[in-house]
């Protein structure tokens, strides 16, 4: 009797290992989801507001870049558990996303709106400030506390953060529209819609050369 209970015994103990093991390989899926696909930056307005909005702007040369730095702008702060700035925008601008437990992005693919190019590797992709640091800086921010600042940098409520192919986004540098517009064309419309969200509600002015730039695009849009 007690090798009939033996040989019982050993598939019980199988299928108590074979449990384990789901909850196990269970659990590690729920650190390496993929993340669902969600919307790119919130929905700026209008361009009929934008027009409005850009009207609303204090029109006025560029201040001083004397004292800036991108330290005086923390950035990639933590939103959420471990998932900074960054990584937030990758995992909401990309399909499919896939993280590890310190929230990297370990695979997915990223559309980048620029220029109409697709990556699948996070290191190819950019968050890029729809207004620059230094752009903010000469428009108004210098004048802002560090908090204020950060706020700015790390904003996800504001169309402010974007994910795109990062040589385009070293091409554009601190540049405003007047000096650099993305590469596709088609894009132009709402990229003026997120600068002038953007710079109307940090109350940031525009220069002469770039209030015209935006007026131009918004009135094709």
């Amino acid at each position: 009797m007690s090798g009939i209970y033996a040989r019982q015994a050993r598939p019980a103990r199988r299928i108590a290992g074979m449990a384990a093991s789901v909850a196990f390989i269970s659990a590690t899926a729920l650190l390496v989801a993929p993340s669902p696909a969600q919307a790119s930056p919130p929905t700026p307005i209008a361009a009929s507001t934008a027009r409005t909005y850009l009207g609303q702007l204090t029109e006025r040369a560029e201040g001083s870049s004397s004292g800036y730095s991108r330290d005086l702008f923390p950035h990639w702060i933590t939103q959420s558990g471990a998932c900074d700035t960054r990584e937030t925008v990758l995992q909401r601008d990309g399909s499919n996303v896939v993280t590890n437990s310190s929230c990297a992005a370990t695979s997915g693919s990223w559309y980048s709106e620029y220029d109409g190019a697709t990556w699948t590797a996070a290191g190819d992709v950019d968050i890029d400030h729809m207004v620059p640091l230094a752009e903010a800086w000469t428009s108004g921010a210098s004048g802002w506390s560090t908090a204020q600042r950060q706020t700015f940098a790390n904003d996800l409520s504001q169309p402010q953060l974007i994910a795109v192919t990062d040589n385009v986004n070293q091409s554009k540098s601190d540049r405003d529209p007047a000096e650099w517009m993305p590469p596709s064309a088609s894009y132009h419309c709402m990229y003026a819609r997120m600068w002038v969200d953007v710079k109307h509600h940090y109350d940031l002015s525009v220069d002469s050369a770039e209030k015209a730039k935006l007026q131009s695009v918004l009135n094709g849009c």
